[in-house]
């Protein structure tokens, strides 16, 4: 009988041991996702290729749908103007945005998890004559359209500040109305990002316009989450999905689903 129960003994101990360690695996990997216990807020923006409202598609509603999915929480989605969502994520209003990007400001406010890179170009008529920034920037008669609470790469947020000194300005809610006061000369410039290419890609717009570079890195977008309704211990979580998507291949395979595989591959590059 000895000789029984001892060999039996560690097969019953191993067992138990194997039970234990994966009743603390599922323990730990359920304490690695977000709290759930209440419905979340996350709000689009309209902004061609990122998200379109007449069609609801974009990259954006890909990346947020997977990152629900993988969450398990609930959602209530909308979709706002650029300016109501940052007042409202630092209000603690909003819970989450996409495709945001970081600057002293909002870093005060909101905190981000990165799923790509992005280049700004500047868009320009043709019949400005203008062949870079700085002849724009020293043309009076020439004024530059842009989307109310956007911030872009440094050179363009430093054009647009020093034109908005000028009284060069002229905001708008959104990148459609942009396009269409270029069209019609009201503004002579704009800045664009490969998520507008759709929008530009029409033989209106090529006729009379040009795409210039404005000598910029390309810039960080991410989830963007309120600091005043989500405490960092959550925040971590949720940018550890975001983390997970992008080691994955979940991100590369959504941009490619808008981009070419090498334009898909130079935005995840990070």
């Amino acid at each position: 009988m000895k000789p029984v129960m001892a060999a039996g003994l560690p097969i019953v101990i191993a067992t138990f041991s194997v039970c234990l360690w994966i009743m603390g695996g599922a323990e730990a990997w359920a304490a690695q996702l977000p709290d759930c216990s209440r419905p979340f807020t996350l709000a689009y923006h309209d902004h061609g290729m990122l998200y379109s409202a007449n069609i609801d598609q974009g990259i954006d509603k890909d990346v947020a749908l997977e990152m629900v999915r993988r969450s398990g929480c609930k959602f209530e989605i909308s979709v706002m103007p650029r300016s109501r969502i940052w007042a409202w994520i630092e209000s603690g209003q909003l819970d989450f945005s996409m495709s945001g990007i970081t600057n002293e400001s909002r870093d005060k406010f909101a905190s981000f998890a990165w799923y790509l890179y992005n280049k700004y170009y500047f868009l320009v008529r043709t019949d400005a004559h203008v062949a870079q920034l700085a002849e724009f920037e020293n043309n009076p008669t020439l004024d530059l359209g842009v989307i109310r609470s956007f911030r872009y790469s440094k050179n363009a947020n430093e054009l647009v500040d020093r034109l908005t000194g000028q009284k060069r300005i002229i905001e708008v809610p959104d990148h459609a109305q942009l396009l269409s006061m270029i069209k019609l000369n009201r503004i002579q410039g704009m800045i664009i990002e490969p998520f507008n290419y759709t929008q530009v890609d029409s033989q209106a717009l090529q006729e009379i316009t040009r795409v210039i570079d404005t000598g910029d890195a390309p810039v960080l977008h991410g989830l963007i989450m309120s600091k005043k309704s989500l405490p960092e211990v959550e925040a971590v979580k949720w940018r550890a999905i975001i983390d997970g998507m992008h080691k994955d291949g979940t991100i590369l395979e959504i941009l490619k689903k808008y981009f070419g595989p090498a334009m898909a591959e130079s935005m995840v590059d990070f």
